[in-house]
Order: structure tokens, then sequence, then C-alpha cells
């Protein structure tokens, strides 16, 4: 296993399975972008990490179900599911907050992240982000 894929799993494991983002935050590089299709791109550390708590706040019961993964050239791609009840307030794209609707969702997923001397510098996150809203009876 390589570095890229080693990370990749950490990240999954820490700030998805166990919901430690201020842990999970610290396997990006201070200047890391994340890009998101809720909310575009993020840039460094610590909004990386506002994000991420947003999300597992948001999903307090969210884990993660993969279907595959690819390491190459200093990527990690993975291929999957969230899941999660809805039980906590997020932040939605135009910063409004969005309160609990205590519905369940099911969405598919890929992430790519690359990874540098042992931290990711980027991390792409793919989701259709209608999907998501309707799952959530926020959208018909």
């Amino acid at each position: 296993m390589g570095q890229a894929r080693e990370m990749m799993d950490r990240l999954t494991e820490t700030a998805i399975e166990r919901h430690d983002v201020d842990s999970a935050a610290q396997f990006y590089a201070e200047n890391a972008v994340l890009a998101t299709p809720d909310m575009g791109e993020i840039r460094g550390r610590d909004q990386i990490s506002e994000y991420w708590h947003g999300m597992m706040d948001g999903f307090p019961d969210g884990h993660y179900e993969a279907i595959s993964k690819l390491e190459s050239d200093g990527k990690a791609v993975d291929e999957g599911f969230f899941i999660g009840t809805n039980t906590g307030a997020m932040k939605g794209p135009d910063g409004a907050t969005i309160e609990a609707t205590g519905k369940q969702v099911k969405l598919r997923s890929c992430d790519v992240a690359t990874v540098e001397d042992g931290m990711i510098t980027e991390h792409h996150l793919y989701f259709d982000e209608a999907d998501f809203m309707r799952q959530l009876g926020l959208t018909s």
C-alpha cells in the first residue's frame, strides 16, 4: 500500500467512522485545497476542518461504505456511499443554517486525494448535491 492509499484510508476512518474531525484535519497540509460540490473550493486546514465538522455534526451516525479503492501516482480514489441520518443542523451553501430533517441519506460519492510528503495537498469530493437535497426532503 502506498502513501496516498494509507492517508485516504486514515482520513476515512478518522473523520467519517470515528467522527474525530480535529485529528483528521491534521492529515491535510496547512495550505491544502478541498473541492466540494456544495461549498466549492475550500482552502487551508482550518477551513477544511470546519467543512468536515459541518458534515459530521449534521450526521452523527454517518459512515462510509466503500465500493472501490484505487491508487496511482500519488493519488488515492475512493468510490462508495456516505450513509447517515440528519439529526444535527448543517450550514448550507449560502451560509444559512439548515435545521435537522431526521431523514436518512445514502449518497454515492467519489473522493480523489493527492498526497505529497505524507500530507493531503488536494482533495476533490464528488457527490450529487441535488440528490443529497432531495434525500433530505429539501427539494423535490
